[in-house]
């Protein structure tokens, strides 16, 4: 095919690998290893303090080293535990290089848009666990580049490095000046201050919205 085709920006978590799935496994696994009892809360408590960290990265206010640390101590100093949030953190981020799940539909979109337009992947995630779950999905050459913040040192939703996520994926796609697709499979409520192009709640309602978008 042509170097001419369309480019499309894939956001990986959440988008193409569910990330929620495997986020509960790493921690129940890194925390069992801890001696720290797990609850489908406490993964729920973990996962809103994960997400707020991140928020507080893409608007300049902590920097990707003090998210990976400060989430757990948080979380830790909630439950009234005496643990290294960074012995923490190292183990979560060894369970997480382990396996990959995909979200509904995945699959079948990367068989349907990946003849027709360039793919790029675009992903805030750490670089060693982004790889190890890429080659363990074995989708890696799907696509034609696959940019990692921490490799290129900048974050979304800066202007530098262009899913699922308002607050990067969409601000970084608009601060760009790109169409942005939102991918609400998680059915969350919309921000009046981040309007994205489009909204789809299932992969499915991708490539049609491509043909239009690209006719």
């Amino acid at each position: 095919m042509s170097e001419a085709r369309p480019i499309v920006l894939l956001d990986l978590d959440d988008t193409i690998l569910d990330f929620q799935t495997a986020e509960a496994g790493a921690i129940r696994r890194a925390f069992a290893a801890l001696d720290i009892p797990v609850t489908d809360a406490l993964i729920a408590r973990y996962s809103d303090i994960n997400r707020q960290h991140w928020e507080l990265l893409e608007e300049g206010k902590l920097t990707r080293e003090q998210v990976l640390v400060r989430r757990f101590d948080v979380l830790f100093a909630e439950l009234g535990l005496d643990r290294s949030g960074a012995e923490a953190a190292a183990r979560y981020e060894n369970e997480l290089c382990r396996g990959h799940w995909f979200m509904p539909g995945a699959e079948a979109l990367l068989d349907a848009i990946g003849e027709k337009y360039r793919l790029v992947i675009v992903s805030n995630g750490s670089e060693k666990v982004q790889e190890a779950r890429l080659a363990s999905a074995g989708i890696a050459p799907r696509f034609a580049h696959i940019f990692l913040s921490e490799r290129l040192g900048a974050e979304k939703p800066s202007v530098e490095f262009v899913g699922d996520s308002l607050t990067s994926d969409i601000r970084g796609a608009k601060n760009a000046g790109l169409r942005a697709v939102w991918y609400n499979a998680r059915r969350r409520k919309p921000r009046a201050d981040i309007v994205p192009d489009y909204v789809i709640c299932d992969l499915a309602e991708l490539p049609p919205l491509l043909e239009h978008l690209f006719s």
